[in-house]
């Protein structure tokens, strides 16, 4: 059995050559691998998003990184279940690790996300949905590593306004029986009604990028507040937490989406918007990974056997992003005369005359438009013509 890490470290540095960076973003998501049985290594009827719904499948934690709309797998791992990690003739069956223990999707997260930084990866800010965003002790994990980052949270999620104190009882000065913790000053609203108290001159309506029918655009309201999840002492609610931006979007199709984030203060909406826009894809990538690259086909049953599966789906992943932005340079080459850091990474060979894409290459992402500073390069492939 041939080990996954040195051509693990190997892969990240290509990773980090060809869309690292400071305007980068670094997308925590994960995808499910439907299955029918029950003997392939952490399988168990779970959430599966390729369905909607619960469903018998793997669940896979990515973190892909991103940058000038161009995606590239970082780090995959197998997302394994309590129910797996308690029962040894399972794990003895597939062989895993004994060190191998039961952890939270989120913690796999920071935990690959301190491995990425040990291999020299390179990245701007930290994207997540509201399935990672509803944790504080990963929203307090990013933060703790002086991490930027904006995930999605759920509309019933606690705020407290900036103006809040934190009262701490005086024994001496109290008639009656002494309170024995600290107790904010006013009280925590949900994100959702704190948005409707600001009214309907805080929304803005914002352009992220250009679809295929036109702009993407949608609301937008932001604003600063504390949120409610510090230290929680017995029965009383939680003390107000870090400071932090409270944002709502409201989609064309009524949706209503929320988000905390870092970002400083003195940062613009439209730059917000667009970091919390740029996690789609994440989504693309696991599409095109499935589709053109197997991802879902494999069909063994053992841990490590998993493991380079993940692995040389990335690889082949890279190969072919790493091709395609070659290619989109020599494109766009004769409409710049300035290069850019990718340009001289994937310089296209001189006797490349033609535009060429290899067989079986990743699909073209639709172009992107700039938003606030993390602007990006018109780029757009057209797929070859059958004969």
């Amino acid at each position: 059995m041939w080990d996954t890490e040195p051509l693990d470290a190997v892969l990240m540095k290509k990773v980090n050559d060809l869309v690292g960076g400071p305007q980068s973003h670094l997308i925590i998501d994960d995808t499910a691998l439907v299955k029918q049985g029950k003997h392939s290594v952490g399988v168990a009827h779970q959430y599966c998003g390729q369905l909607g719904k619960n469903a018998n499948c793997q669940c896979v934690v990515t973190l892909t990184l991103a940058r000038d709309e161009i995606p590239v797998p970082a780090a995959m791992r197998l997302y394994l279940p309590k129910s797996w990690c308690d029962d040894s003739k399972r794990r003895a069956e597939a062989k895993i690790p004994e060190d191998c223990i039961f952890q939270e999707k989120w913690r796999i997260a920071l935990d690959e996300i301190d491995r990425l930084i040990a291999n020299g990866v390179q990245f701007g800010d930290v994207l997540a949905d509201a399935g990672y965003g509803a944790a504080a002790d990963f929203r307090h994990g990013l933060t703790k590593r002086r991490l930027i980052w904006a995930v999605g949270v759920a509309h019933e999620e606690r705020v407290y306004p900036l103006s809040v104190q934190v009262e701490c009882a005086n024994p001496s000065d109290l008639a009656g029986r002494a309170r024995k913790h600290p107790k904010p000053n006013q009280s925590s609203l949900s994100a959702k009604r704190f948005i409707e108290a600001l009214g309907e001159t805080a929304f803005q309506t914002l352009s992220w990028r250009e679809g295929t029918k036109g702009p993407l655009t949608a609301e937008f309201a932001a604003v600063r507040v504390r949120a409610a999840d510090g230290e929680k002492f017995s029965k009383a609610p939680r003390l107000p937490g870090e400071e932090v931006w409270l944002v709502c979007e409201r989609r064309r199709s009524g949706e209503v989406k929320y988000y905390f984030t870092n970002h400083s203060a003195d940062t613009p909406l439209m730059t917000i918007a667009g970091a919390i826009k740029a996690r789609w894809s994440c989504e693309q990538t696991h599409q095109q990974m499935k589709e053109e690259l197997g991802l879902d086909h494999f069909e063994c049953r053992s841990w490590i056997a998993l493991r380079h599966h993940l692995l040389l789906t990335r690889i082949a992943f890279v190969f072919l992003q790493t091709w395609r932005v070659a290619q989109l340079n020599a494109l766009n080459s004769s409409d710049s005369t300035e290069t850019s850091p990718i340009d001289e990474l994937n310089r296209a060979p001189a006797e490349l005359s033609s535009p060429y894409i290899p067989t079986g290459a990743v699909l073209p992402l639709e172009p992107a438009s700039s938003v606030g500073t993390h602007g990006s390069q018109q780029l757009r492939v057209q797929p070859e013509k059958k004969a």
